[in-house]
């Protein structure tokens, strides 16, 4: 009998705390908000829309208007300059100028005249390897042949020939030459009592190009009267 009315007396309590405690939660405070969510994927594109109306236009109906004229602008740089046109037609002739003044006088003829012949002034012989000075002048137009230097300086540029006549006793050779280079060499090694020997060429000479005659290692060359020596050379053509 107690084990039976035990259990009537616990059905009963468990329903009647059932009741208090529906009641309780009917009556209860709000509970406090959540985390929001995390975002969400991107949608996927919509379809293409369908084309607007045109814009509405200026009162009147006429479309686009210009606008007012604006101000001048500023000047701007020059540009490059264009490719030459073609060439005009030839003008007519101009008018004759007055005559000129008479030029002064030419000396044409005295410019291309040159020519010397020099003989040695001295019986003596030269230096050994050295220039062979001429200073008995027998013709030396201008003064071309330098009887101080015993050198020709060209004043007409062209064709000249040069010739020299040696009178000796003992053994002779002669250097021609031409601003220091060598032209050609003339020897005579025979010893006789007296003899004469010469050489010549011809040569082209710019303007103030210098010819000379040279010793060697002989330098047997007389200058006297009774046996003269003498340099030469003139102007073939002018150039």
């Amino acid at each position: 009998m107690l084990p039976h009315f035990s259990l009537v007396m616990g059905a009963l309590l468990s329903l009647a705390v059932s009741q208090l405690v529906a009641m309780e939660t009917c009556q209860a405070m709000p509970g406090i908000p959540g985390m929001p969510g995390l975002p969400g994927k991107d949608g996927r594109d919509g379809e293409k829309g369908v084309k607007g109306e045109a814009g509405s236009k200026r009162l009147g109906g006429l479309g686009p208007q210009k606008g007012e004229k604006g101000e001048p602008g500023t000047t701007g740089f020059s540009g490059k300059r264009g490719q030459s046109g073609e060439p005009g037609n030839p003008g007519a002739l101009g008018v004759d100028g007055p005559p000129g003044e008479p030029g002064e006088p030419g000396t044409l003829g005295v410019q291309q005249r040159a020519a010397f012949s020099m003989a040695r002034g001295t019986n003596d012989y030269p230096d050994k390897n050295s220039v062979i000075r001429f200073t008995k002048v027998i013709t030396n137009i201008n003064n071309d042949y330098n009887t101080g230097t015993g050198r020709f300086r060209c004043r007409v540029p062209g064709t000249y020939f040069f010739v020299y006549h040696a009178s000796l006793e003992e053994r002779l050779c002669v250097l021609m030459k031409l601003d220091g280079k060598l032209l050609s060499s003339f020897c005579d090694l025979r010893r006789v009592r007296r003899q004469v020997t010469s050489g010549g060429l011809s040569v082209y000479l710019s303007r103030d190009q210098e010819v000379w005659l040279e010793t060697k290692d002989y330098k047997g060359m007389r200058g006297n009267p009774s046996g003269f020596s003498i340099f030469s050379g003139f102007l073939l053509r002018p150039h």
